[in-house]
């Protein structure tokens, strides 16, 4: 299964808002960021913590797909 937050991101932008601030103000790890930047699993605690900064649900910033590539995603 492939996980992208192409969706997160795009957010992210449309809300003017940088990934540290998203750091900041969802009170996650930089760690935690970098595999969201690099779209591997991260825990549902920290989505849960994304989802309550954002005022959004996990729906709103992952996409989850059987394929094996993600560009199969983007389409």
């Amino acid at each position: 299964m492939v996980i992208s937050y192409d969706k997160l991101w795009k957010m992210l932008i449309d809300r003017k808002m940088k990934k540290t601030d998203l750091m900041r103000t969802a009170k996650i790890s930089s760690n935690a960021l970098a595999h969201l930047s690099k779209d591997e699993s991260v825990s549902i605690e920290v989505i849960g913590k994304i989802c309550l900064a954002l005022e959004c649900t996990p729906n709103d910033i992952i996409e989850f797909s059987n394929n094996a590539t993600k560009e199969s995603i983007s389409k």
